[in-house]
């Protein structure tokens, strides 16, 4: 989505946070792809929260490697059905090592939906901090911080991101490296949805009238100006998850992400490429569980952004009938003769 798309599809802030919440949910109710996508997200927290302890029923972890499990005539192909799948080992073991595919699997989920998660809250955090300071500061301040967000969003995220994995020590953990790098050079696009949304902003009266009683301008931003920006930046912020994973899991795959034994889907798919006519679930659940995550998340990123603007139509498709857009349309007709009235 672009950041004009964003920036001026930003409903009314409600007078009552409370009341704008029931609304929220309201709205985000009538929409079922969104309320299976958000089913699906929160399974998969839940499955990467619980990672241990899902291993430990299992009987298994991430890294012991069973050589008794794996043909080394065949060059390391698992022994068995289906990838050696069992009892003991739920999703059969990896090629070569023998280790677990279900422990793999779920420790994966931690790393690829915590590094996603974790470079959306430092671009998040830094966004919205350049932005209200761009818009709320002198024209110097506005020019120089204007400038240096045109330059960020200009850099290429991969080529920056390769390079300065590159360079960066081993010892540095990695996942939180990742996500540091993808939050410190992807901030941009919403650093400039902030700053045009506090311009928008600070020229309604209720701002105007805090400027004049006194209030200073941390306060204003802090009580006025930040409770208005919410519904762009978490529409932003939603939609920022999936490519965030699919950067993580793209790094990865290039061999600069997540370094082994640490389980990641991006590394499994790496270490997979050359498996997936002998050993093809190898290649086939990571892949599948981030195809999964990341349409889960693109379709709750696009409810979620339809919830906070009802004027706006979903534009995906999915879970919208006949009735409830000819249901929409009688809606914003009402509206619409409303305001002429």
């Amino acid at each position: 989505m672009s950041e004009a798309l964003v920036a001026t599809q930003v409903p009314e802030v409600s007078s009552s946070g409370a009341s704008g919440a029931v609304q929220f949910w309201r709205r985000l109710r009538t929409q079922r792809a969104a309320l299976v996508a958000a089913a699906v997200v929160a399974l998969l927290v839940l499955v990467a929260l619980a990672a241990p302890l899902l291993t430990a029923i299992e009987g298994q972890d991430p890294t012991t490697y069973h050589p008794s499990l794996i043909d080394s005539a065949r060059g390391g192909v698992p022994i068995g059905s289906f990838g050696g799948i069992s009892g003991d080992h739920w999703l059969g073991v990896e090629p070569q090592t023998g280790r677990d595919l279900f422990a793999r699997l779920v420790y994966g989920a931690r790393v690829s939906l915590g590094v996603a998660l974790g470079a959306t809250a430092v671009q998040v955090l830094l966004g919205v901090v350049v932005g209200v300071t761009a818009a709320l500061g002198s024209r110097w301040v506005d020019q120089l911080l204007s400038r240096a967000t045109d330059i960020i969003v200009a850099m290429p995220l991969m080529i920056m991101a390769l390079a300065l994995l590159a360079i960066v020590p081993s010892s540095f953990p990695r996942p939180v490296l990742v996500a540091l790098i993808i939050g410190f050079v992807a901030w941009g696009t919403i650093a400039k949805i902030a700053r045009a949304q506090t311009l928008t902003l600070k020229e309604l009266d209720y701002v105007a009238a805090a400027r004049l009683s006194g209030w200073s301008t941390w306060r204003i931003a802090r009580r006025e100006l930040l409770p208005g920006l919410a519904a762009p930046v978490i529409t932003y912020a939603a939609l920022i998850v999936p490519a965030n994973i699919a950067i993580e899991a793209a790094l990865s795959f290039l061999g600069v992400g997540v370094k082994p034994p640490t389980p990641s889907w991006g590394q499994m798919l790496t270490s997979a490429n050359v498996w997936y006519q002998a050993a093809p679930q190898y290649l086939l659940l990571p892949a599948g569980a981030l195809f999964v995550t990341v349409l889960a998340l693109t379709v709750l990123g696009d409810g979620v952004r339809t919830a906070l603007d009802p004027r706006a139509a979903s534009r995906l498709r999915v879970g919208t009938g006949s009735k409830r857009e000819a249901k929409a349309a009688a809606e914003r007709e009402v509206q619409s003769k409303e305001v002429q009235s």
